[in-house]
Order: C-alpha cells, then sequence, then structure tokens
C-alpha cells in the first residue's frame, strides 16, 4: 500500500478527532462548576511558609468542627490522596467520637479548600494543619492520619511535637521501602509519569466534561509528586508519644507489611490488623473506631505506653536495621504499574526485559505467570505495530524516523524473499534469530501476509519463548542470588555476570540449534578475531592518541590541515569530489569522465545535463553517480539502464557527480610528496577485489554466502547487496560477484599490492599530481584494465582523497595489527611533517570553527542523503 493511499483515511480520522476534541472542550468549559460547599463546613484564611521560608503563600482552609464545646484534646481526622473530609463521615458519626471534639479539615489542594498550591506535599499540609490548629487556638490534639492522611500526622509530630498527644495511622503510608518500588528516584519518576498523563489527557480525549480532575486530578497526582516520604523513617524513630496502628490485612495499596514495619519501628505502638482492604473507613468504620476510642481512652488515663514506657524487647527490636527480605510482592497499583512498565520496556529491548523481570520473580516481588504475560504482551503489542506499520504505510514508512533507525530496507527485501520460499514459519523462526524479528514482521505487513496466519506464528513463538526465557531467568536469579549473599561486596559483579550470561544464552545458545544461526555465530567471531573486521572506535583508538602526540609535538592540531594547501581543511572532511577532479585537469584521459548534478535543479534539467553528458562524451550506460561530498562508498549506486538514471535523478537530494563506467581492476595509489622535493612516491598501493561465489546447482546465493569461510564475517553487507535474488541458484561454476563497489566496508577485499610498484607506475602518478596544485597528501582510486597496465602507468583517476584518507593495503588479510599500526603511525607523522613545511610557506592550517562549521555541513549532507527514498532494485547502493 502506498503511503497517499493510507494517508487520506488517517487524515480523514485525525479531522473528526479534532472536531469531537473541541467540541468536548466546549462542553467542558460550559459544565464546569465549583465544589458545592457543605453547610456544616467552616472556612478561615492562613498563610503557610514554603519549606525555603522566602515565599509565603496565603489560602482558604474548610474544615468541620464537630462538638466543638466538647472538653479535651481535640481529635483532628487526616483524609487521604484524593479525599475530602467527607470521607469521614461514617467514621466521625461512631461511638468513639461522640464526646470528643473532632476537626476534619480538607487539606489544600482537596475538596473546599484553596486548589491551586505552589506545594503539595505532605509537610506543606502539616505546616498548613499547623497554621490552622494556631488560627483555631487548639494546643494539643489526637491525630488520626488514613492513607496519605498518615503522611501529614507524621510530618507535624516530628514539626510541633508539642502540639501532639497521640497518632492513630488508619492504612497509612510511611516509610520508604515500601512505598510503591521502595525507591524515592524511580517512585518521583512514575509519579511524574502520572502527573503528566493527568495534565495533558483531559486536553487531549474528547471527554465531554466527564473528567472534572475532582477526583483523579492535579492536586491528586502532585500531593505524591511533591511528597518526599524519606525523611518519615526518622520521624518514626523519634516519635515519643503513644501511638495506634490500624490497618487491613487485605489492603493492596499499602501492603499490610507497612503497618508491620512502623509497628517495629515504634516500640511504644499498638498494632491492630483487620480483616479488611484499605477502605474499611467508608466501608465499615466501626471496628477502626471502636479500637481508637479504646486507645484514647487510655491516652487519657495515661495508661497508653510512650517510648519511654516501651518494653525492652520491643525497643531492641526497632534498632535493627530494615531487612529488604521483608519487602512484600507487587500488590495493588504498584502491581498493575510494575506489569505496564514491563510491558512498556519490551519496545525498546526485550531481552533484556525478560532478563529483568525472571529477576523480579527470583526475588518474590512477581509470580512467574504475571512477569511472563506482561512480557508477552508487551512483546505481542510492540510486534503487531511493526505488522501494522508495514501494512497501512508500506516501503516509504522505511525511509523516515523511526523506522529508519532500525529497519534497513534491504534487510526488508531479504524477509520478503524468505516469505515467499517458506511462507508463514519465517515468523516463527525470527522469534529464535536475533536480528530478524524487526525487519520480519515490517515485511510481513508490508507484504500483507494474512494477518490471522501472522498472528498464530507470532502467538506460538511467543508462548513457547517468553515464558522460558523468564522463568530461566528466574532461577538463574534464585541461584546469583545466593551467590551475592556468600559473595558480600561482590553482589553487583555478580548481578552483572547474570545479565551477561542470560543475554549470551539468548545471543549465543539458542541461535547455536539452527545452521543459520551457527553460521552468523562462526561470522560475530571472526569479526571478533579479525582486526580488520573491528569497528573504527574501537581500531582507531592508538591512532588518534598518535596524532594528538603528534599535533603537540608540533605545536597545533588543527596544523595538519595545512597538508593539502589546495583541498579545503586538507581533505580533513567534506571536500568536493568535482572540484578536486577539476584541479586535476578534468577532461584529460588520465580522468574518468563526469558531470555534477545540484541538487538545487529541478529534474528536468538533471536529466537534460545526463543526456547531453552520454552524448556529448560518447557514454552509454551504465553510469556511476555518487554524492559530490561523501565518503566510504555512502550513497553510490550504479545505474544500469534508463529507468533507474531516471527514478535516481528524480529522487537527488544532494549535489552529486555522474560519471562514466569504467570496466576494469580497482587500485588504491596513496601517494606522498614534501612540497621541498621535486617529485614524490607511492606510499600505499591497495588492490580492491570484488569477492565471488561460484554455484553449485543446488545451494542459493543465501545459502552460498552462509557457507563461505569469509563472507560469512560480513553476512548483513552480502545478504543486503544481493538482497533480491538470495533465492536464486546459481549453475554448477558460475561466478557470482557479491558486491560492484571497490570498498572495505562494504564487503570489497583489501590485498597488498606493493609487488606492483614501478618506476613507470611512480613517474605517472606524479604527472597527474603535479597538475593539482597544493595536493601533497592522500589518495586515488583508480581504474586499468590488468595489473600489467597498472605497472606500465596505465590507469584512469575516478577519485582523488585527501588528508583522513589511509594506505588500505593494511587490511590485506596477512596484515597483523601491529604492521597496520606501525604504517599508520608513520602515514599520519609525514602527513604533519607536510603540513609543518606547508606552514612555514605561508600555509594557514584550517581553524577549529573551520573544522567544526564543515563537519556539521558533513552531516547534515549525510542526512539528506539517508532521508532519500531506497534507490531502484538495479542500484547497488553504498551503506
Amino acid at each position: 500500500m502506498t503511503a497517499p493511499r493510507a494517508g487520506r483515511p488517517l487524515r480523514l480520522g485525525f479531522a473528526v478527532y479534532l472536531g469531537l476534541l473541541a467540541l468536548s472542550h466546549i462542553v467542558w468549559w460550559a459544565r464546569a462548576s465549583p465544589t458545592p460547599r457543605s453547610s456544616a463546613e467552616s472556612m478561615v484564611a492562613i498563610t503557610v511558609n514554603q519549606s525555603d521560608e522566602l515565599h509565603p503563600q496565603e489560602l482558604q482552609f474548610a474544615y468541620r468542627d464537630i462538638h466543638p464545646d466538647a472538653p479535651g484534646p481535640v481529635v483532628v481526622l487526616l483524609h487521604g490522596s484524593p479525599g475530602s473530609s467527607s470521607d469521614f463521615d461514617r467514621f466521625a458519626e461512631s461511638e468513639a467520637l461522640a464526646d470528643r471534639r473532632t476537626l476534619i479539615p480538607d487539606l489544600p489542594g482537596f475538596g473546599r479548600s484553596t486548589r491551586s498550591l505552589d506545594d503539595y506535599s505532605v509537610a506543606f499540609h502539616a505546616r498548613a494543619l499547623d497554621g490552622l490548629l494556631a488560627r483555631l487556638e487548639i494546643a494539643e490534639v489526637d491525630l488520626v492520619g488514613f492513607s496519605m492522611g498518615g503522611g501529614v500526622a507524621l510530618e507535624l509530630a516530628a514539626s510541633a511535637p508539642n502540639r501532639v498527644r497521640s497518632i492513630t495511622l488508619i492504612s497509612a503510608i510511611g516509610v520508604q521501602e515500601l512505598e510503591l518500588f521502595g525507591d524515592y528516584q524511580l517512585n518521583h519518576l512514575i509519579h511524574g509519569a502520572q502527573l503528566f498523563g493527568i495534565r495533558v489527557l483531559p486536553w487531549l480525549i474528547p471527554h465531554f466534561g466527564l473528567w472534572t480532575g475532582e477526583f483523579i486530578g492535579v492536586p491528586y497526582a502532585r500531593n505524591f509528586y511533591d511528597t518526599d516520604q524519606r525523611p518519615l523513617r526518622s520521624h518514626l524513630k523519634g516519635f515519643e508519644s503513644p501511638m495506634l496502628i490500624v490497618h487491613g490485612e487485605r489492603d493492596f495499596l499499602v501492603p499490610v507489611e507497612v503497618a508491620r514495619e512502623h509497628h517495629r519501628v515504634v516500640p511504644q505502638s499498638e498494632l491492630a490488623i483487620l480483616d479488611a482492604s484499605h477502605f474499611f473507613v467508608f466501608v465499615d468504620p466501626n471496628p477502626a473506631a471502636a479500637k481508637l476510642g479504646d486507645f484514647l481512652r487510655r491516652v487519657d488515663r495515661g495508661e497508653a505506653r510512650t517510648r519511654s514506657t516501651a518494653k525492652a524487647q520491643r525497643i531492641e527490636a526497632s534498632r535493627r536495621e530494615f531487612d529488604p527480605k521483608s519487602i512484600p510482592p507487587f500488590a495493588g497499583p504498584s502491581w498493575l504499574v510494575i506489569l505496564l512498565l514491563i510491558a512498556l520496556a519490551t519496545l525498546i529491548s526485550e531481552d533484556l526485559t525478560c532478563i529483568g523481570a525472571g529477576l523480579l520473580v527470583a526475588q518474590g516481588r512477581l509470580d512467574l505467570f504475571s512477569a511472563a504475560t506482561a512480557c508477552f504482551v508487551g512483546i505481542l503489542v510492540g510486534d503487531m505495530l511493526l505488522y501494522f506499520v508495514g501494512r497501512i504505510f508500506g516501503r516509504p514508512a522505511l525511509t523516515h524516523a523511526p523506522m529508519s533507525w532500525f529497519v534497513k530496507p534491504a534487510a526488508v527485501q531479504r524477509a520478503a524473499a524468505w516469505f515467499e520460499e517458506r511462507g508463514g514459519r519465517v515468523v516463527f523462526i525470527s522469534r529464535f534469530v536475533p536480528g530478524l524479528r524487526l525487519p520480519t514482521y515490517v515485511a510481513a505487513g508490508v507484504l500483507r501476509q494474512n494477518f490471522a496466519t501472522f498472528s498464530f506464528y507470532f502467538i506460538l513463538a511467543g508462548l513457547l519463548w517468553t515464558p522460558l526465557f523468564v522463568a530461566i531467568a528466574s532461577w538463574a536469579g534464585a541461584e546469583a542470588h545466593a551467590l551475592a549473599a556468600t559473595f558480600g561486596a561482590w553482589a553487583l559483579p555478580v548481578l552483572l555476570a547474570l545479565v551477561f550470561a542470560l543475554l549470551g544464552l539468548q545471543r549465543l545458545v539458542v541461535p547455536a540449534f539452527t545452521y543459520r544461526g551457527r553460521r552468523m555465530l562462526a561470522g560475530k567471531w571472526l569479526r571478533l578475531r579479525r582486526w580488520e573486521f573491528w569497528p573504527p572506535f574501537v581500531f582507531y583508538i592508538p591512532v588518534v592518541l598518535w596524532i594528538a602526540w603528534l599535533a603537540i609535538r608540533h605545536r597545533g592540531l588543527a596544523l595538519v590541515t595545512a597538508a593539502n594547501p589546495g583541498i579545503p581543511t586538507g581533505g580533513f572532511i567534506g571536500e568536493s569530489k568535482s572540484d578536486i577532479l577539476d584541479s586535476l585537469g578534468g577532461g584529460s584521459d588520465r580522468i574518468a569522465r563526469y558531470r555534477l548534478l545540484q541538487a538545487d535543479w529541478s529534474a528536468v534539467q538533471r536529466m537534460g545535463i545526463a543526456e547531453g553528458f552520454l552524448r556529448e562524451e560518447g557514454l552509454k550506460l551504465p553510469l556511476v553517480l555518487k554524492p559530490d561530498v561523501g565518503q566510504r562508498g555512502f550513497g553510490v549506486a550504479i545505474l544500469r539502464d534508463e529507468e533507474s538514471l531516471h527514478v535516481a535523478l528524480e529522487e537527488l537530494r544532494v549535489d552529486s557527480i555522474l560519471q562514466e563506467f569504467e570496466p576494469g581492476l580497482e587500485f588504491g595509489l596513496f601517494y606522498i610528496r614534501k612540497p621541498s622535493e621535486p617529485t614524490g612516491r607511492i606510499f600505499s598501493i591497495t588492490e580492491k577485489v570484488l569477492p565471488k561465489i561460484v554455484g553449485d546447482g543446488v545451494h542459493s546465493i543465501e545459502e552460498l554466502i552462509l557457507h563461505d569461510k569469509r563472507a560469512v564475517a560480513l553476512l548483513d553487507v552480502y545478504l543486503d547487496a544481493n538482497a533480491e535474488r538470495l533465492l536464486d541458484v546459481p549453475a554448477v561454476g558460475e561466478r557470482v560477484a557479491l558486491v560492484e563497489l571497490g570498498t572495505h566496508c562494504l564487503g570489497a577485499i583489501f590485498q597488498n599490492g606493493e609487488r606492483l610498484l614501478t618506476p613507470e607506475l611512480t613517474e605517472a602518478v606524479d604527472r597527474v599530481s603535479s597538475r593539482f596544485e597544493g595536493f601533497y597528501f592522500g589518495r586515488y582510486d583508480v581504474i586499468t584494465p590488468s595489473s600489467e597496465a597498472l605497472q606500465a602507468g596505465e590507469f584512469k583517476v575516478i577519485e582523488l582523497n585527501g588528508l583522513t584518507s589511509e594506505a588500505t593495503h593494511i587490511y590485506d588479510p596477512s596484515t597483523s595489527l601491529a604492521a597496520a599500526y606501525r604504517v599508520l603511525f608513520e602515514q599520519w607523522q609525514l602527513a604533519f611533517e607536510i603540513a609543518a613545511e606547508c606552514r612555514a610557506r605561508g600555509t594557514k592550517p584550517s581553524t577549529a570553527l573551520d573544522l567544526i562549521r564543515e563537519t556539521l555541513a558533513y552531516r547534515r549532507l549525510a542526512r539528506a542523503q539517508k532521508s532519500a527514498p531506497p534507490a531502484s532494485s538495479d542500484d547497488k547502493a553504498g551503506a
């Protein structure tokens, strides 16, 4: 399906959504009304200091004062979040409070109190409550904190201990270790995400005023986001007065283990566990109210224990450090949140997420079924999204972010070929072979594979693999936990070793069960063992250090850019191929003929230039198209017919050169001449060999690549380059070239051509170089009919690279790592020596700003080239 066809229903759906959203906001605004005020509520204005005491806030504090004339200390009932004073309607009617003055405030941000605050934390609520009590001239209170209100009670007791006679915690929050995930920063992140959702979703979802924000709104989310529970443990340890703790055994919001930990930390506390949930205050308040009444009567009589009168064994128990083993399994909201996070995390890394879920099972925080189900659901959703992206948007989606970051068009082309050969079974197989899942699922959508068939094979593979991998991670995690307990300080290395071992299991052991997987592993091993396949950021570390030393020695980091005065930045980056060829004497029989095509020309203009080039030079297709500014073969295409020429010129995104396709052998000639010397020398000769496989009449091209001892090291490169013919079976003895470009990173084999050096060749290169004023250091890429012709000095230059080119003969498989570094060290030493001579002759090196500017310009060009649509089926594009 093409993108335009898919775009029409999407645009229509988006227009309908915008219309509903606009209508929803109108209704929402019209239905908005203030919270009704109870006739029993009072309101006072108070001023509350912020935590920094520099920015006081004035607010209206609503409260209910029941039995205001009753003698004795006042009982203050503190609601949770979200909530209001009405939460205690039934509780306040109990016999336990019938003869006591009871104050039930709407904490700031809730109910009828001021809702817009700078700080919604329990610490701020405690300061506001202290201000309310002072305003009402209430000296001493018995605090009853429900849920989040328990945190307010503890904060007030810590800041104004003389005002608090006793505390009763009902289903109350407390110590940080048992709140949600136990870690403040992680919890803060989760609460931040919740706050973001609550702020944004009402504006993005057409709800027509049904979302009022009175219950689940910004104050609720800010209350959790602004609150820091880490100080509550010290508040509990410092509390001296009587305390009653009432909790439901079946509380799924605040686990009962929280109450038990509070009971341990506060040695004088009394603990009552009820057969109830978190909300017994609303549903059946009488049992808790009876406990409270009995407790307050003993407080009145001075019979309730204080910390100074607590039992010795309780005091001793309270001094022990917190035991992490007492952390309960996830339950309630934390259980739902962790399952959601696991599912979302699979969209980033399925393997690491399954390992992490297994470790949670090993710790007892999750059961195996829940962990495996969350992983499976996340994987299912992610892979279905890939399928529908391919089905709805088709191949054009592969050229745009984010798909272009992860899926290459050639990989999808390969997957399409596998579908043609093996059908839906490819989906099942890809689940067990790393690197195949993304392109396979996108290809299934692009090819409009039957959704039921796709789903069947995917679900079957997922149900087999996901629970098994999570279970293995769980078992390994339990074993690692035992080892960590044994080794103590080595616990973290043990855990990291476990993660790497499990990744190794998934990446190494599982693929070994298939021939393809075993050959992929063989290729990975070869890339590790042979330095020529190492990534540049690894290989070049010693070279970069050597360059830094040379820069210090020659007193100038950018000095080396003076090595080629005739090339901007010396050819460090961003040099124009056409400008260099012009400087070499474009039109000479030594230079492959070419024309510059500018990206800002129209397609008609570019096509006219191309047709004129063919006619004027007497050329025929094929032609070579390459970016005017580029390197490492990126963006190079061989255009073999009129159709591919038209398509390429139509989709041109960057200035490019169209060059004659010269058959023959390709070589790299690295030339060096010091300005003080009349002639130069050939520092390196590289013979560029295009690898071939030989057909046997039985195996496909893909299978022959997998069989080849060297080709398997660059498996992805060769599979991409031959994506459209992987299933072809070459005849017996038929030789099939795997690539067409002489670039090492694109699959060409480089060999040391030192044996071909002759005086005739050196003289020929010297003559060509002498035409280019200001060129002393760089590598020619040349085409010649044969090795003998090259020795005789017969060649055509197709490209000249400057400062950052290499003596590429080092990539000969027979060259040792030490020998390669010796060559590169000598090459860069010569570059600095030449640059020093040029500087002495008046050449100014580029500045750091010049290099930054050129680098950024090159990156912009590279991004523009990458955003171009895929080349036609006859093109062999570099990557």
